[in-house]
């Protein structure tokens, strides 16, 4: 793979660009190949994808479907529009193996079974992040740390890891307040996107060649209405990827299992290309549907982590140091809050189309009161600001708020188990058997 991937960065340099995110436990690099039609420059005001494979290493067509990819996307630039589009328009980042620690010791030919699953230290990668449910006492792994400091440096807009074991997208949340009476009713944790990971699913299954049929892997094994499923309501677990990625950095990450046979007979891969080709590129367009723009002070220079959310939607977003921000949202009508410290906040009002993304520029007015700031909330909020005066906007209305955005969830200062807890009886009793949830979960750690 590495050879590969060098090879492809040296004969596409106009297209591509290697970097490492660091190394596994064993020392091998994490590669990851950026594809772009200005690989060595960002351009401002572009928004950052990214696919990961083989986050649990015996989970091998992930891997082999992203190599695929960046073929796909090289070798295709000069001669599909779309691919045209989307390299000149995104800033792709592909991570073919988190694992290729596991990767090394699994098996070609073993659908089943956990051997290469975990890193080499014994540690199911996809347990291991911080979780917003439950605080865990894992120990971080080199290859975790390393990608949550990559998620920090780059603001990514949209992201999907790839696993095997089944054929369905899942997405957030994988955990839940209540985790043990989840493994028994297999009720959904809903985001307060659920519509856009809905959506962002059944994108994905809708472009796969079979995936949307929700058919079972075998018989007695679940069926997927759609091809798509909420994580938690599949089977919750605790440390997930997915979770941490849209909680703490505010990107919308699902999960997609892309083949019943965890490590197939490399005579296999001739279909699971066929099979899955449409569906990755068509999902990593979707980047170009919602809201992005600047947030800037009057005199347009940009205000660097600016607190961001949708009204409704509590879960938010920061902006760049090029005070860039996105959000993928569907067709309809919406209001932006936006708080940063030193300055009032404010809320605007826009409308997102179907056919292009909206562009809604975000002015934000200095806040010139002798008043000492409130600390920011332990849930990564930013200080309370008071009261404000209204000011113009030549992009939309404006309406005046008082007080930082009401409830805001997330940000890199996000506590483990900060996560409402449901009061009550059942809410108790759930909090108290949490360790035994814990053990029943690592029941269903083989499908995925």
């Amino acid at each position: 793979m590495t050879w590969y991937l060098r090879s492809v960065a040296a004969t596409y340099p106009n297209l591509t660009a290697l970097y490492s995110i660091g190394t596994s436990v064993q020392g091998r690099e994490l590669w990851v190949l950026v594809l772009s039609s200005s690989p060595y420059r960002p351009i401002v005001g572009q928004p950052n994808v990214k696919y990961v494979g083989n986050m649990h290493g015996n989970e091998a067509v992930g891997r082999e479907m992203l190599l695929h990819l960046i073929q796909h996307l090289v070798t295709q630039y000069q001669h599909d529009t779309y691919v045209r589009w989307l390299l000149d328009n995104t800033r792709i980042h592909i991570m073919p193996s988190l694992n290729p620690d596991g990767f090394s010791v699994a098996k070609e030919g073993t659908c089943q079974g956990g051997q290469g699953r975990y890193n080499s230290q014994g540690f199911d990668l996809n347990r291991n992040f911080p979780d917003y449910f439950k605080s865990s006492n894992k120990n971080s792994q080199a290859e975790t740390e390393a990608v949550k400091l990559w998620i920090a440096r780059i603001q990514f807009v949209i992201s999907a890891n790839l696993h095997g074991g089944a054929l369905v997208a899942s997405y957030p949340f994988d955990n839940s307040p209540n985790t043990l009476f989840q493994q028994f009713y297999s009720s959904p944790s809903l985001t307060p996107d659920d519509d856009v990971f809905r959506h962002l699913a059944s994108t994905y299954s809708f472009n796969h060649a079979t995936m949307h049929l929700g058919l079972p892997c075998k018989p007695g094994a679940s069926a997927f209405p759609n091809g798509t499923t909420n994580g938690a309501q599949w089977y919750p677990l605790t440390g997930g990827m997915q979770d941490y990625h849209y909680v703490w950095h505010g990107c919308m990450d699902i999960t997609l299992e892309i083949s019943c046979c965890k490590y197939p007979r490399e005579t296999k891969l001739r279909d699971f290309w066929r099979d899955n080709k449409k569906a990755l590129v068509r999902y990593l367009g979707e980047v170009h549907r919602g809201v992005r723009g600047f947030v800037m002070d009057p005199q347009g220079n940009p205000i660097e982590d600016a607190a961001l959310k949708i009204t409704g939607r509590d879960v938010g977003f920061t902006s760049t140091k090029y005070g860039e921000y996105w959000r993928v949202l569907l067709p309809g009508s919406y209001k932006i809050e936006a708080y940063a410290e030193g300055f009032l906040p404010r809320q605007d009002e826009f409308y997102v189309e179907e056919s292009n993304p909206t562009l809604l520029n975000i002015t934000l007015f200095p806040d010139h009161r002798n008043e000492s700031p409130s600390p920011p909330s332990s849930s990564g909020g930013r200080p309370a600001g008071g009261l404000m005066s209204a000011a113009s906007s030549d992009v939309v209305a404006h309406q005046e708020i008082r007080r930082r955005p009401v409830n805001f969830v997330g940000g890199p200062n996000t506590l483990q188990g900060s996560a409402p807890q449901r009061e009550g009886a059942l809410g108790g009793i759930a909090n108290l058997l949490g360790s035994v949830s814990s053990r029943v979960s690592n029941f269903f750690s083989s499908l995925g």
